[in-house]
């Protein structure tokens, strides 16, 4: 049942509660679940609170509505996104047969990193770019990415809409990575970046710090990335690093 005490949002817990039921089989792919007057009189709340439930999942593709019949069940199920492919993320998305468009929300240029003991470029020079991914005009990926200055000289002069950085590293500067590692958290966003996505401040997003090792140097390129999980389930395949 809802508890009318806890800080959580009664629509909140309506949608997990909803979501709980999918999980456990009760509600199956494809099938109809309780109209919004149903779930309002069932737990005692009012119509527009089971809306805001039922619409939370919605905007996160979990149900579909359809016009005169109801919201059910989403029977398309998440595609599954390689997060730690050396040749990028968008690449993965293309293995899988998604349709990719990326936009520079930010152009390459040289700057100076603010403070931050968690990037290798803290207090230093390095080319900055911010770029934003969309599958079907809806933004997935905001990656915001630091190259080392010295390794990349003249990289702000590439046009990067739309293109591999992995491949222009390969093919103008002759190197490949050769290893890195990747941190993991939850984060919220606001500002610029939660407007880039399409989310709330309140929308729970997949945060990644993502160094990457060159023979020349370690954490030559260095970035943060920033994941919708509503749309797509990513990934690390453990045991090795993928290149294609």
């Amino acid at each position: 049942m809802l508890n009318p005490q806890s800080p959580v949002p009664l629509y909140h817990q309506l949608a997990d509660i909803i979501l709980a039921r999918i999980r456990s089989g009760e509600y199956s792919p494809g099938s109809r679940i309780p109209s919004e007057n149903s779930l309002a009189a069932g737990y005692g709340i009012g119509r527009p609170t089971a809306r805001q439930a039922t619409e939370l999942l919605v905007q996160k593709r979990i149900l579909v509505r359809k016009r005169g019949s109801g919201t059910f069940v989403r029977t398309k199920q998440k595609k599954e996104i390689d997060l730690f492919s050396l040749a990028g993320t968008t690449a993965s998305f293309r293995k899988e047969g998604i349709s990719v468009t990326t936009s520079i929300l930010r152009k390459t240029r040289l700057e100076t990193v603010r403070d931050d003991p968690e990037n290798p470029f803290s207090g230093q020079k390095a080319y900055f770019l911010s770029r934003l991914s969309r599958v079907e005009d809806e933004p997935v990926l905001l990656e915001d990415i630091y190259l080392h200055p010295v390794l990349f000289p003249g990289i702000d002069r590439f046009d990067l809409q739309g293109r591999s950085l992995s491949r222009i590293v390969y093919e103008h500067y002759y190197m490949r990575p050769v290893s890195g590692k990747q941190n993991f958290r939850i984060s919220y966003l606001a500002g610029e970046k939660a407007l880039a996505l399409n989310i709330t401040p309140d929308t729970p997003i997949l945060s990644v710090q993502r160094f990457i090792h060159f023979p020349q140097a370690k954490n030559a390129i260095y970035s943060e990335l920033y994941c919708r999980t509503d749309r797509f389930d990513f990934s690390q395949t453990i045991g090795g690093l993928t290149d294609d």
